[in-house]
């Protein structure tokens, strides 16, 4: 018998690539098994999981949380398949905004990672010290052409040898034909005080590498040249929380005004001084209108954060509940409390911060840079340096009008550089050159074609580790998986759920309707709350107001003659919650209350009206009804998902995470 040996062996080769297909699934479902089905489409574990672990940190794995997010789970992946069958995932606007999204999740994974680190030690290690420095700037545009740059930087050696021979510093800074820093002539160059981050970066550099005295060489920053001369450095005084009274008056006020405010202040702080309650005085008196309903406090802060005279009076408090003395700013009269001052925070605590501000400063370009290096020798990068030279003859001033002729470069066509096998050509520069020139700010030719080539080679090299990330890093694939996703049910939702609910307005009303009396007014009292300074006072005002014939204004005028701390009052509809003192005591009929003793001052309560619950209007609580009925509409739509798509879950495969 003959046998066909070819046929034999195609039939075996094609055998072993059918074993070796069905061995791979089996062992891909046996590493990351299907969990669920929604709409007979596979969810792996693997997904669920990621998403699981990332919302459930605090509460751990058990049976009854697994349930618990299932649910959730579920009705998010519903939501996003009808997004997909409605073909939401196909349009240009979620493609851009996907990939918008994309831009911003690939940033860290593009960056050399060991040089953030290293910047963000550096800031921390800044961070332990103050600097104080003057400067005389010569300005200098960045892309300056080199003539202009020569004569700006022997400018600015210029103004370093007169310092140098014995000038006064000051002086040269704030003379006519000093420093082009325009805020010279007023500080004569004094900076204050200063740490990382709130200077631009070479200037920070040139700082923090001086010694205290040092006059340094000229330092380039965008601005132009500097020369800085360091003259103070101390310890971090860290962050301070303070309380304070402003008591506001600004400089265009009349004198009249400005004596009547300092007067104020000063009765305030005899108070304090005899006893009286800081935080009460503040929430009473104070006109800072952010921190007057809060005793006073103010968010903690560091150097350089407020004006000068308010931090250097706050700092200069020796123990937390020193109280200074009157504090004059532009803003008017302070009485400042000190309440906490902390040291700087551990470096594990500001981490992450430091992290954000290197990644918004201009020292996160050093990580890009540092990123295209090690990728250059990855991936072998060769290039012949020389074969730049030619644009630099070929390319004129026209390019900086976006009317440059790349015919000129027509002949240029040689090796530049090779990046992972791939070779890029003279050529491949100008079409470069050709389609990014636009209008922009004169340089020098060379210098801007110099700059051109290091753009085109790392944005191509950049871009080659980019198209790549969901192949290398699977946590960025799932990432976008959740953000792909997530754009899409947000579309959804918004369409089904959120704008529905407040543009349908016969729904809105209908609902509102059958559910008005979840919607009640608290208890309500119109209320005019009288402080007085003392018993005198208050029953002096007691008659005044059972006579009816004097306004409040004129009960003011009349009782804060001799004092502005006499008398306050305070008017309005309030509910229980709504005011402090009304909370506490609550009228139960119209009329004057008793006398209230409070915080040192006599209070009387003038109920106007009390008003009994009633459900609001629907303009009244419109934001809660629009809310409750968006809840409503949500509910209506999933119990509809669920009845379009399947649902099938593998119990097994859910309880095997732990």
């Amino acid at each position: 018998m003959i046998v066909n040996n070819s046929n034999t062996m195609k039939t075996r080769h094609i055998l072993g690539i059918f074993l070796a297909i069905l061995f791979a699934v089996s062992a891909s479902a046996q590493t990351d098994p299907v969990l669920m089905w929604v709409n007979e489409k596979p969810i792996h574990k693997s997904e669920f999981e990621a998403i699981f672990r990332k919302n459930q940190k605090e509460t751990g794995v058990s049976r009854e949380a697994l349930d618990e997010y299932l649910v959730l789970f579920t009705n998010f992946k519903l939501k996003v398949t009808e997004a997909e069958e409605l073909g939401m995932d196909t349009v240009s606007k979620f493609k851009e905004e996907l990939a918008g999204y994309r831009k911003q999740l690939a940033r860290p994974y593009l960056v050399d990672n060991e040089m953030t680190d290293k910047l963000i030690a550096e800031a921390y290690e800044r961070m332990k010290f103050e600097l104080r420095a003057s400067h005389i700037l010569v300005k200098c545009d960045i892309d300056a052409e080199p003539k202009d740059t020569l004569i700006a930087y022997q400018k600015a050696l210029k103004f370093r040898e007169r310092i140098l021979k014995g000038e006064d510093f000051g002086k040269a800074a704030s003379v006519k034909g000093g420093s082009d820093d325009p805020s010279a002539i007023k500080n004569k160059g004094d900076l204050g005080w200063f740490t990382a981050f709130m200077m631009v970066y070479n200037f920070e550099n040139a700082c923090y590498n001086m010694n205290l005295g040092d006059l340094s060489m000229p330092v380039r920053t965008r601005f132009g040249y500097h020369i800085i001369k360091l003259t103070g450095k101390r310890p971090a005084r860290g962050t301070i929380r303070v309380a304070h009274i402003l008591i506001a008056s600004k400089d265009e006020d009349s004198n009249e005004a400005k004596a009547q405010a300092k007067k104020k202040a000063e009765e305030i702080l005899g108070r304090i001084q005899a006893g009286g309650d800081f935080g009460t005085l503040a929430n009473q008196f104070s006109e800072d209108p952010s921190s007057k309903g809060k005793g006073g406090e103010l968010s903690p802060f560091s150097t350089g954060r407020m004006v000068e005279e308010f931090e250097e009076a706050s700092f200069a408090l020796n123990k937390d509940g020193d109280v200074s003395g009157i504090v004059k700013t532009a803003y008017g009269y302070h009485i400042i409390k000190r309440l906490e001052l902390k040291p700087i925070d551990s470096f594990e605590e500001m981490k992450a911060t430091l992290k954000q501000k290197v990644q918004r400063d201009v020292r996160s370009q050093l990580p890009r840079k540092s990123f295209v290096a090690k990728l250059k020798t990855k991936y072998n990068f060769k290039e012949d340096k020389a074969a730049l030279k030619p644009f630099f003859t070929v390319v004129d001033t026209n390019i900086f009008y976006g009317k440059w002729d790349a015919t000129k470069a027509a002949k240029l066509n040689k090796f530049m550089w090779s990046f992972n096998g791939k070779n890029y050509t003279q050529a491949d520069f100008t079409n470069f050159l050709n389609k990014s020139q636009r209008r922009t700010q004169r340089e020098d030719v060379s210098n801007f074609v110099a700059k051109q080539y290091e753009k085109w080679t790392s944005d191509l090299i950049i871009d080659f580790e980019d198209a790549r990330l969901e192949e290398i890093y699977p946590d960025f694939r799932m990432l976008m998986k959740e953000y792909r996703d997530g754009i899409l049910l947000f579309e959804l939702t918004d369409q089904k759920v959120w704008t529905k609910a407040i543009k349908d307005s016969v729904g809105l009303a209908s609902f509102y309707e059958k559910n008005k009396n979840n919607y009640l007014w608290q208890k309500r009292y119109v209320v005019d709350i009288f402080y007085c300074a003392n018993a005198k006072i208050a029953k002096a005002l007691r008659k005044d107001i059972a006579k009816g014939k004097m306004s409040n204004e004129a009960l003011l005028e009349k009782y804060n003659k001799e004092s502005q701390l006499n008398l306050k009052i305070e008017s309005g509809k309030y509910n229980e919650e709504e005011n402090v003192t009304l909370k506490t005591n609550l009228p139960k009929a119209k009329g004057l209350s008793a006398d209230i003793q409070l915080n040192g001052q006599v209070v009387i309560i003038n109920a106007k009206e009390i008003i009994e619950p009633t459900p609001k209007a629907i303009n009244e609580a419109k934001g809660l009804i629009t809310s409750d009925y968006q809840s409503y509409l949500e509910k209506e739509w999933l119990e509809q998902l669920r009845k379009k798509y399947p649902v099938r879950v593998d119990n097994t495969v859910l309880y095997s995470i732990k």
